[in-house]
């Protein structure tokens, strides 16, 4: 048995040899780049500066369509931030129906902290954070410049979202509280409330009598963060279901500011377009 097996090693080897001989790896017969998007660079007389705007166009996009879609605007939307993982999702959503194609334009950050928080008066925001409190200027190039650049140069519906976390979300909180009709719904994933020691959360209680009549929605999300960022984003939840808008509010235990962002947005997609 043993002398046989032997005998039959040589054969076996010579027919691996030859197998091995005979496997041609497949050479490239074409090679091109794959994009997910677009970029549009546009100068902005509010900020003084050139901005980039990453952009996700659904698929069967065409700018001759008579159809129009959706518009997310993204902060912290750079490449190498949050632009491609969410549009990304976007595009998942989009093709497993769970919610209708939609454009997708992410900022391209400059300098966020300056960008994404309004003055503050306390004495360690300021020396941790020296170039900050210029939220109000960025709030006007949204609403002045940007939408209506996105709106004059891509198939748009009127239906528009700000998405943004941590201090995106403290901007996006900005904007719900003081410019509410700039978008139709709100993405607030771990807002960063404790700027200023709490003072827009103060706030809001005043600010949110001022709301239009129209419908907004409004979904705050929070992992576990630590007892001021959950006890905030719990808080404002709370104080925006006192009125007409429609409010969502998730915890997720399993989620930290650093990876939360995507599965909260899965969640928010969702709540957003219910199944009917």
């Amino acid at each position: 048995m043993n002398y046989l097996f032997f005998l039959l090693i040589p054969g076996l080897f010579t027919f691996s040899q030859a197998s091995a001989q005979q496997v041609q790896i497949p050479q490239s017969t074409e090679s091109s780049s794959f994009s997910i998007g677009k970029t549009d660079k546009i100068k902005s007389n509010i900020l003084g500066e050139s901005r980039t705007l990453n952009i996700y166009l659904p698929e069967g996009y065409h700018p001759d369509s008579a159809k129009t879609y959706p518009v997310i605007y993204l902060l912290d939307g750079s490449a190498n931030e949050d632009f491609i993982h969410v549009a990304g999702l976007v595009q998942f959503l989009t093709m497993t129906e769970t919610m209708p194609a939609t454009i997708v334009v992410g900022i391209g950050n400059i300098d966020r902290k300056r960008d994404f928080t309004f003055p503050t008066t306390n004495a360690k925001d300021k020396k941790d954070y020296p170039t900050t409190g210029q939220s109000e200027k960025f709030i006007r190039f949204i609403g002045k410049e940007l939408q209506p650049y996105i709106a004059k140069n891509y198939k748009t519906n009127g239906i528009k979202t700000l998405s943004g976390q941590s201090l995106g979300a403290l901007l996006a909180t900005e904007v719900l509280l003081k410019a509410p009709s700039l978008f139709n719904q709100y993405l607030i994933v771990s807002p960063s409330l404790w700027w200023d020691d709490e003072s827009l959360l103060a706030k809001a209680p005043e600010l949110l009598k001022t709301l239009p009549a129209q419908k907004i929605k409004v979904y705050v999300a929070v992992g576990k963060e630590g007892a001021v960022m959950e006890g905030d984003a719990k808080k404002l939840s709370e104080i925006l279901k006192t009125t007409n808008l429609e409010v969502h509010f998730a915890f997720f235990p399993e989620g930290n500011h650093a990876n939360v962002l995507h599965h909260a947005l899965y969640k928010g997609f969702e709540l957003f377009n219910p199944k009917k």
